[in-house]
């Protein structure tokens, strides 16, 4: 019974330390900043016209959405989320006092469900979305994927930004293939364990994986 109260206790002590230095990679108030930078990253992808539409799928406390409408203070910005109890901390409210603590006022929040989507055939400019469909129960969230696609208008652009990983997603260059020949231009899976990661980051934030999948329909 000691020895398995032993290993119990120095397993909740790697936890609390991993948890830890995960808080202190990405807050906003740390030195690393890592998700200040993964934001501000995504959102460089995301430029529309005066007078465009954004949709942010999986919004969480609006932090991309809001870095979207900075870039693009003539465009409107929508942000969705769920808001599950399991995400208790986020909710549509934060979203809004962050927006306004930002003074961005081109942004606005709903509850949405990114398996399907309450909107339109070629409804938005561009599209974007940071570290969302992986955690999805689903079997092929390449599915999820078109679902977002099919909102963006003809012309628009994505950067959708997750651990396209062969075990959350299958064969992703395959995607990238079929989305050329279904008309979509410039398709990339741009790998950003380099691009906003360090060394050993991706590896002990199982972060490995992560990439950006961006194009224009």
């Amino acid at each position: 019974m000691f020895i398995v109260l032993l290993i119990l206790t120095l397993l909740a002590c790697v936890i609390t330390v991993w948890m830890v230095l995960m808080y202190r990679a990405f807050s906003y108030d740390g030195k690393r900043q890592m998700s200040k930078q993964i934001i501000e990253g995504v959102a460089s992808y995301v430029n529309v016209p005066g007078g465009g539409k954004i949709l942010d799928v999986g919004c969480g406390s609006g932090a991309l959405a809001i870095a979207c409408a900075k870039r693009n203070p003539n465009a409107e910005i929508i942000g969705i989320d769920r808001w599950g109890k399991e995400y208790a901390s986020f909710s549509r409210q934060l979203c809004e006092r962050n927006a306004s603590a930002e003074k961005v006022n081109n942004a606005k929040f709903q509850h949405g469900d990114a398996v399907k989507l309450d909107f339109a055939d070629e409804t938005f400019d561009a599209v974007t979305s940071n570290y969302v469909y992986h955690n999805i129960p689903s079997k092929d969230r390449q599915t999820i994927l078109l679902e977002t696609l099919r909102v963006l208008k003809k012309g628009g652009t994505f950067a959708l930004h997750d651990i396209f990983s062969k075990s959350k997603y299958g064969d992703m260059q395959a995607f990238v293939k079929k989305l050329k020949e279904m008309g979509y231009e410039k398709v990339e899976l741009i790998d950003t364990t380099d691009k906003f990661m360090k060394k050993w980051e991706p590896v002990w934030m199982e972060l490995s994986g992560s990439a950006m999948l961006v194009g224009k329909k």
